[in-house]
């Protein structure tokens, strides 16, 4: 199984959507094996987008992402990086389909409800920023019927 990480950042959290963007997650089968409702650190917000640095939107991104609280998540399944980038839609909200998180709730770039992980190395990297090695190991009692066996 492979991991990511998943935010809902604070437009998202101060628009009430916390409940409906962690149910799109549930319903496409992904399990949550960590999770917290936070204030981010400046520091630890500097070092989530560290790969941003340097860049003219970074310092609007980290005041942005401070601003308000967050509600970090680690999620598990079935090529869940690809899976997750597709429910939350393109990053521009004007790019991003009907049906997605983006596409459905979002109105600007950088107003755009969730931040996930674009790769492997990003989710671990991210993973290991907000949880370290903190996650909860269980077994859903639906597992057999979301994945085939090998």
């Amino acid at each position: 199984m492979q991991r990511t990480f998943v935010m809902v950042k604070p437009d998202g959290v101060y628009r009430r959507l916390i409940g409906k963007v962690i149910q799109r997650f549930e319903d496409k089968g992904f399990k949550i094996i960590a999770m917290d409702f936070k204030n981010m650190s400046k520091k630890q917000a500097e070092e989530l987008y560290s790969v941003h640095k340097g860049k003219d939107f970074y310092d609007k991104l980290i005041n942005y992402i401070t601003a308000g609280p967050v509600v970090t998540m680690a999620l598990e399944g079935k090529s869940v990086i690809d899976s997750v980038r597709k429910v939350i839609g393109a990053t521009n909200p004007a790019e991003a389909l009907a049906g997605t998180i983006r596409g459905d709730y979002a109105s600007e770039i950088r107003r755009n409800i969730v931040h996930a992980s674009d790769s492997k190395e990003s989710a671990e990297r991210e993973l290991k920023v907000i949880f370290g090695d903190r996650f909860v190991d269980y077994t859903e009692l639906d597992e057999e019927w979301l994945y085939e066996g090998d």
